[in-house]
């Protein structure tokens, strides 16, 4: 049965399967109930029990032990989809979202493809005829070099010779692909061979595609971004900027909007680059166009990624606007429903991700074990966004990102301190997190100040971010009570099972010895 919004809609849908796992699943999962649509969930070997299957309202096993047998095989997915009624796929991100190829399958197979046109995917997709397009349609790009390097050939003197022409410090980037995968920076000639090989041999493995071209690093930048909407009826607009300057090795850590960087004069001019960009590729639907910005106030185009960001909610706290059901109602065929003066910005929010890692010495090691423990924070202005539960168990199998806290408040500072006490209140016990290097992060004056630039953590001295140190025995004593209290997905629906202190009777009280004073 369609849901009432989508009476009118030329291209209806009642059911849509989640192309994707985990958190981001999960939510799409949750925007597909409260839109009135039937949600399917897809699984492999490796994460039949997850909470994404939970949440569901079907799921189907991907058969085969690989990622390419499963979440990567475009073909099985299509015929899960086909075989359980469902209507139409959304690729979520990662996985299979940036696959030109399966866009134009599943449309191909009468499916409804929430998601941009395969054409504007394979334009944006390849880094380097994104640039040439952008330098057609007027937008600054980063000065940089096409290379074309033959298969089998000496790649030294076409490298040495574009390098020189770029300028040191440069960036080697995979023209496919993104997050980070198939990038090194290059300080010195004799450095170039080895990092180039390095950064081949990871697109290649990441993307299938080992081309890789040159620009020049920017130090001492920030890494803005701003989310567009297209319809199919000509209707484009963005919903303002994204702060990612906190990167480590390229990878988001927080994410923040609007830019405590950014004016209006260059909200305003970036912001129609980013619509310009993504009506030179006849874009639909939601798409983030990527910028760095240097402490001059000129920007330069990156790169646009063709799907939905790890970073969205913190355009939806701020903008009002739900991306999804914008993706759900486009997907659809009708219009957006909103102009750019329309667009209105509330207050700060701040996003920053939960992994499943030991920071200690800088290292930032994935960690695995079982979730004894998990308590996410509460409270007003307090979003989480999951795919884990108490009882979970945490694997090499996927990526190690837990979970993403999202908190909003009137103004930065009010964000800055509402993001330390929903830290503070986070409880996840059975591996190691980053939560206490975060909670150092968002005390560092650097951030405090908003001056912080794509440069602070490769600057910063691993110890000044440390976190606060856990008493090791109240870990241990806490872990194997959970453990003998046998806590499974049953529990979860009760954050407080088994976390009462015998000597006061107050929920959560042991773990009031692992927090600091917020400076």
């Amino acid at each position: 049965m369609l849901p009432n919004w989508m009476e009118e809609s030329p291209r209806p849908f009642a059911t849509v399967l989640v192309a994707n796992r985990g958190e981001i699943a999960v939510r799409l999962l949750q925007a597909a109930r409260e839109a009135g649509l039937g949600g399917i969930a897809v699984f492999s070997d490796a994460d039949a029990n997850s909470l994404h299957v939970e949440v569901a309202d079907q799921a189907v096993h991907l058969l085969g032990d690989t990622l390419d047998q499963t979440y990567l095989n475009g073909d099985a997915i299509i015929e899960a989809a086909k075989g359980c009624g469902a209507e139409a796929i959304h690729p979520g991100y990662g996985f299979l979202s940036e696959r030109a190829d399966f866009a134009r399958a599943v449309e191909a197979a009468g499916l409804v493809w929430i998601g941009p046109p395969g054409d504007a995917i394979e334009a944006m997709g390849d880094k380097v005829s994104a640039r040439l397009l952008m330098i057609d349609s007027g937008i600054p790009v980063i000065p940089g070099e096409e290379m074309a390097v033959e298969e089998d050939a000496d790649h030294l003197g076409v490298l040495a010779a574009a390098a020189a022409r770029v300028g040191y410090p440069l960036l080697l980037k995979a023209s496919a692909g993104g997050g980070g995968k198939g990038m090194r920076s290059v300080r010195e000639p004799r450095a170039l061979r080895a990092e180039y090989e390095a950064a081949a041999r990871e697109a290649a493995a990441a993307f299938g595609d080992g081309t890789i071209y040159i620009e020049r690093l920017l130090t001492g930048a920030r890494h803005v971004e701003i989310q567009v909407l297209c319809d199919r009826h000509g209707g484009a607009i963005h919903l303002n900027e994204r702060d990612c300057s906190i990167q480590r090795r390229f990878q988001k850590v927080i994410e923040e909007a609007p830019s405590p960087a950014i004016s209006p004069e260059i909200r305003r001019a970036m912001g129609e680059a980013a619509v310009t960009a993504a009506r030179s590729v006849g874009y639909i639907g939601a798409g983030t166009v990527e910028f760095l910005l240097s402490g001059n106030g000129q920007f330069h185009f990156l790169e646009m990624n063709t799907r939905l960001q790890v970073e969205h909610p913190v355009t939806e706290m701020t903008t009002g606007i739900d991306l999804v059901q914008k993706q759900f109602e486009v997907a659809a065929g009708l219009p957006l429903g909103i102009d750019q003066p329309g667009v209105k910005q509330s207050g700060h929010a701040i996003e920053a991700r939960i992994y499943a890692e030991d920071p200690q010495g800088g290292l930032f090691l994935p960690s695995t074990g079982r979730l004894v423990m998990w308590q996410a924070p509460m409270g007003p202005g307090i979003r989480v966004d999951s795919g884990v539960r108490q009882g979970d168990e945490v694997t090499i199998d996927f990526d190690p990102m837990l979970a993403k806290l999202i908190v909003h408040a009137p103004d930065r500072h009010a964000a800055i301190r509402r993001l330390d006490t929903a830290l503070a209140d986070f409880v996840a016990l059975g591996v190691q997190t980053n939560i206490g290097f975060l909670r150092s992060l968002a005390a560092h004056h650097a951030f405090q100040s908003g001056d912080a630039d794509t440069d602070f953590l490769a600057n910063t001295p691993p110890e000044e971010l440390s976190g606060p140190d856990a008493d090791k025995g109240t870990l241990v004593a806490i872990a194997a009570a959970a453990q003998r209290l046998g806590l499974d997905r049953t529990q979860a629906d009760h954050p407080a099972a088994g976390t009462v202190d015998e000597h006061t009777g107050h929920p959560g009280d042991p773990f009031r010895t692992l927090r600091r004073p917020f400076p």
